[in-house]
């Protein structure tokens, strides 16, 4: 597989060829209390660990190097809060002080090396403050999304087993306040699990009722002195992430210190492009594995300066939120997800509030979270007049597994694509029986064993689990649950899910390749496929429309528009012919459409309100059309 004969081309096939050479070149510009002397550890295959013999603090490495080295006048964090109208912003040396400081703050409370604390806050400057005073003090945090139900807090609180919660009052929506204590109680009523104490940052807006095991953030810190970097050996969690919508016991992903901050550290620089002074704007939350490495451990490592935003970014009445941030704070970048950019597009299709805001440090829009279709794709491009990224990566694997390294060698973009494997990822297209299949051949996106450092090494407490999960299906390979192709230039081209893949009378067809014609339409916003059962077909597939704003088309115009250009474009093998106009489509608040919940509801099965999602009258608005 080749996209280029130049740096990328060099470094892909270096670090398949020469893992251990390549990773310890990158441990360069990472600051270790013991250096690694080796990359790689196989003896316990198929659980691999990285950098075994190396030591160090991630938290160090974020921060305190960065003042050491004279630059903590720099801005490390700009705090954006359209719902409370206030913002901060904080030099590399505040932001240490005041993870020091809540670091001796956890210290007193009897928190050290291998404690689990789980984080329960929104989008506020004390959330990154309490993740990095846990790694200072080389404690394991795991960030639960703020506002997740009771249950869902619950379960992950039993598996954890979490010394402390450190959690806010309450958190904002644009429309409500959601208080959290009371969440919190509730959970630990069904919880076996009773942590110490719980942590809690009053915010004006919503103060909670604090009982005997409480303790309030800002009495605590008064009284707290500022701590010192643990070192930790770079195997060592430095977090856990529980996997959304899971039932039973979550599925804990496991992020270790030395592998996960080399291969940020790469990634800051090679596929972003961005360096120390650079300012970045990440638009997810510090719940999702995006806000993780990419508000706020990745910038940190590479002295960049990170944009917390605390609000959602678009929708009506303010399509040009997002402009507004890059132009006020001078954003070289931003990392979203499509549905962002696809709900700017049906509000404003003419990207009006755009031309309000100068633009010019935007360099690069970084678009991952599901696929991109191809007229999202050329709406961006058209109108920022910027490279736009497409890239594909999961909670599992922490960072970008295809990507166009922007740093090290800017590769062309193809519409559809997710662009060429990143270095030490060696994915492959495999068929049912586990055949490598070749160019333009659709089938299972599987990555060869051993997965590259920041990946998941293994789940929280059950390695059997995780072989069990990911690793079982295709002997000596990672399953990545998604299907798609490679392309004769070496361009992944990401398809979905695999169970997004419908079989219509016995034709395999993918999903997502007839979303990218419906998308394709200029009357649509956005939109999602599904399959349905059919008795005499098996499956067929049906769309759900969003229009854009201002759209005049009628429903029977649009559908037969649709059908034809399905019928063109795939064949009559799709059978295409159901198409319903919807006013919105349930996502999680990440952003991702539920398909798999529609699906459910469509073949007739009372399926739960899932605990991801951002607006349950969505869904409960689309169940009668569903069974319709």
């Amino acid at each position: 597989m080749s996209a280029g004969t130049g740096a990328y081309d060099e470094s892909y096939r270096r670090s398949l060829d020469d893992p251990d050479g390549f990773w310890l070149e990158a441990a360069a510009a990472i600051s270790w209390t013991r250096p690694p002397t080796r990359a790689i550890d196989a003896s316990g295959d198929p659980i691999f660990r990285w950098f075994p013999d190396g030591e160090l603090n991630t938290a160090y490495n974020a921060l305190d190097r960065h003042v050491e080295a004279g630059d903590g006048e720099r801005t490390a964090l700009i705090y954006d809060s359209p719902v409370t109208g206030t913002g901060r912003t904080y030099s590399y040396a505040q932001l240490r002080d005041e993870v020091a400081t809540f670091a001796g703050a956890l210290a007193s409370l009897g928190v050290g090396k291998g404690d689990r604390v789980v984080v329960y806050m929104p989008m506020v400057p004390e959330a990154v403050v309490a993740m990095l005073a846990c790694a200072r003090v080389g404690a394991i945090h795991s960030v639960v999304f703020g506002g997740f139900a009771p249950r869902e807090l619950a379960a992950r609180i039993e598996d954890a087993g979490p010394k402390v919660i450190v959690a806010a009052s309450c958190g904002i929506e644009p429309t409500r306040i959601v208080e959290y204590k009371p969440i919190i109680d509730e959970a630990l009523t069904i919880a076996s699990h009773r942590p110490e104490h719980t942590v809690v940052l009053q915010r004006p807006q919503a103060r909670a009722d604090l009982g005997d095991n409480d303790l309030d953030w800002t009495e605590l810190v008064a009284n707290a002195r500022p701590v010192d970097p643990v070192p930790v050996a770079a195997t060592e969690p430095l977090y856990i992430l529980y996997t959304s919508g899971t039932t039973g016991r979550p599925k804990g992903v496991v992020r270790d210190n030395g592998g996960h901050a080399v291969a940020l550290a790469w990634t800051m620089r090679n596929v972003y492009d961005i360096g120390p002074g650079d300012v970045w704007w990440t638009a997810s939350d510090v719940g999702w594995v995006v806000g993780h490495s990419y508000i706020v451990y990745a910038p940190l490592l590479v002295g960049a300066t990170t944009v917390l935003y605390e609000g959602k970014p678009v929708g009506t009445p303010d399509a040009g939120a997002f402009w507004r941030v890059i132009s006020e704070h001078g954003t070289k970048a931003l990392f979203t997800a499509p549905t962002a950019i696809r709900a700017i597009k049906k509000v404003d299709p003419d990207a009006a509030e755009l031309a309000k805001y100068p633009m010019d440090t935007f360099r690069t829009l970084f678009l991952a979270g599901e696929r991109l279709d191809p007229e999202t794709y050329h709406w961006a491009h058209e109108h920022l007049d910027v490279p736009v990224v497409d890239h594909w990566w999961q909670t599992e694997t922490g960072w970008p597994i295809a990507a166009n390294p922007r740093g090290l060698e800017p590769l062309p973009t193809k519409p559809g694509s997710a662009t060429v494997p990143m270095p030490g990822w060696n994915v492959q297209i495999l068929d049912a029986g586990g055949k490598e299949l070749l160019p333009h051949e659709e089938g299972a996106i599987a990555i060869k064993l051993p997965l590259p450092p920041g990946a998941l090494p293994t789940l929280w407490g059950d390695d059997q689990r995780y072989i069990d999960s990911y690793l079982k299906e295709y002997d000596g390979y990672y399953l990545t649950g998604d299907g798609g192709y490679i392309d004769d230039d070496g361009y992944i081209f990401v398809m979905g899910r695999t169970d997004d893949v419908i079989n219509v009378a016995g034709h395999r067809l993918s999903t997502g390749s007839i979303e990218a014609v419906v998308a394709a339409n200029p009357a649509v916003a956005e939109c999602a496929v599904i399959g349905v059962h059919d008795a005499l077909k098996g499956q067929l597939p049906r769309a759900f429309v969003v229009l854009k704003a201002g759209a005049t088309v009628t429903d029977d115009v649009l559908r037969d528009e649709l059908v034809a250009a399905v019928r063109r474009e795939i064949g009559p093998v799709a059978a295409f012919r159901d198409v319903s106009v919807v006013d919105a489509l349930p996502k999680t608040r990440s952003g991702k459409i539920l398909r798999r919940t529609m699906r459910g509801i469509a073949d007739g099965r009372d399926e739960p309100v899932p605990s991801t999602i951002e607006d349950p009258a969505v869904l409960d608005a689309l169940r009668p059309v569903l069974r319709g």
